[in-house]
């Protein structure tokens, strides 16, 4: 079974630059997610980033307590490293390969953690008070430092 390496918590000014890109990307407002891109020249590797903090947890394996895992749970395990292997491979082939991989983590939230009845724009927005509500925590802001903002698109 391979070990699971945690990540580095993001800070929230890059957790805010990517979900800011990748719900301009969704709302299809090409100039928002041009100016963000264009402010951030990591956003491929802060979107990778991203969907590796949203896909791993989603395809891992269940913990002991849930029981013994199935064949279908590895695979599903694999599946998911191996996406997020890609989307890392991709940043290193294609220096614009931010709005790829954007659609690519989009796609994935509205397959698996979308509901029928949700709108996938709903489910970035509770994902990004996730992740910038983690970033807060791992980097609190020091005394007089500035509020972080978040934006709306």
């Amino acid at each position: 079974m391979p070990t699971i390496t945690l990540l580095a918590p993001m800070t929230p000014d890059a957790a805010i630059s990517a979900f800011s890109y990748l719900r301009a990307v969704q709302a299809n407002d090409v100039e928002a997610a041009r100016e963000f891109a264009g402010t951030e020249p990591r956003m491929p590797e802060l979107l990778v980033d991203v969907a590796e903090r949203i896909v791993v947890p989603v395809t891992a394996l269940p913990g002991p307590e849930a029981g013994e895992p199935c064949a279908d749970t590895f695979a599903l395990e694999a599946l998911g490293r191996v996406f997020v292997t890609s989307l890392r491979t991709w940043t290193q082939t294609e220096p614009d390969a931010a709005d790829g991989i954007a659609r690519s983590v989009i796609d994935f939230a509205a397959q698996f953690l979308t509901e029928d009845h949700e709108d996938v724009a709903d489910t970035l927005r509770q994902l990004e008070a996730v992740g910038v509500g983690q970033a807060l925590d791992a980097h609190p802001a020091t005394a007089g430092g500035q509020p972080v903002r978040l934006s709306i698109v």
